[in-house]
């Protein structure tokens, strides 16, 4: 039990506290970071590597100094790691920046209805025939903000609830149009 307390207590608790918000706030950063470059917000992106790499330094030379006598840092910092891991993809996943494009089968007498709803909230929409199984479609395409897509999808399934939906993350969209109120910024 000796030895437990005294390697629980090698590093004092306010530097072990410092090394694991520090890495959470660094590795959220990283994360966020790759996302954004992913889906072509380079300069955002670059910010952040400036933020990280410099959180990063001080960080591990922490860690690393003293690690000999006080090895509870690298597991402080290992937990701060897979924190960090976990909330940079919440934090992305909340802002949810980037576009999608949602591919909806629905009926076809539920087509119009859906197409007018979602056209008259700014949304661009195609469509195209489809024969299904057991009755004719309609296909819906609809380019987004990835923020919008829960209110898209909501709309379809309250106008038809048996519209299949897929969503699709894109990194590119040229042409076409796209209204105004919905323009997609990057």
């Amino acid at each position: 039990m000796e030895r437990v307390i005294s390697f629980l207590s090698a590093a004092s608790p306010l530097e072990l506290a410092l090394i694991f918000f520090a890495k959470i706030i660094e590795v959220s950063l990283a994360t966020l970071r790759q996302i954004l470059i992913n889906k072509g917000y380079r300069r955002v992106g670059t910010i952040l590597s400036f933020f990280e790499i410099l959180l990063w330094t001080f960080v591990a030379s922490r860690v690393i100094i003293g690690i000999a006598e006080a090895p509870v840092k690298g597991i402080v910092y290992s937990i701060g790691f897979s924190l960090g891991v976990y909330i940079g993809s919440r934090i992305e996943n909340f802002i949810a920046l980037g576009k999608v494009l949602v591919q909806t089968i629905v009926s076809r007498e539920n087509s119009g209805t859906v197409t007018s709803l979602l056209r008259s909230k700014g949304y661009a929409v195609t469509t195209m025939d489809a024969c299904g199984r057991d009755s004719d479609k309609t296909v819906l395409m609809i380019f987004a903000n990835r923020r919008g897509k829960e209110e898209i999808i909501r709309e379809i399934y309250r106008i038809d609830g048996t519209a299949m939906i897929i969503t699709n993350d894109i990194s590119g969209l040229h042409g076409g149009t796209i209204s105004v109120s919905r323009k997609l910024f990057k």
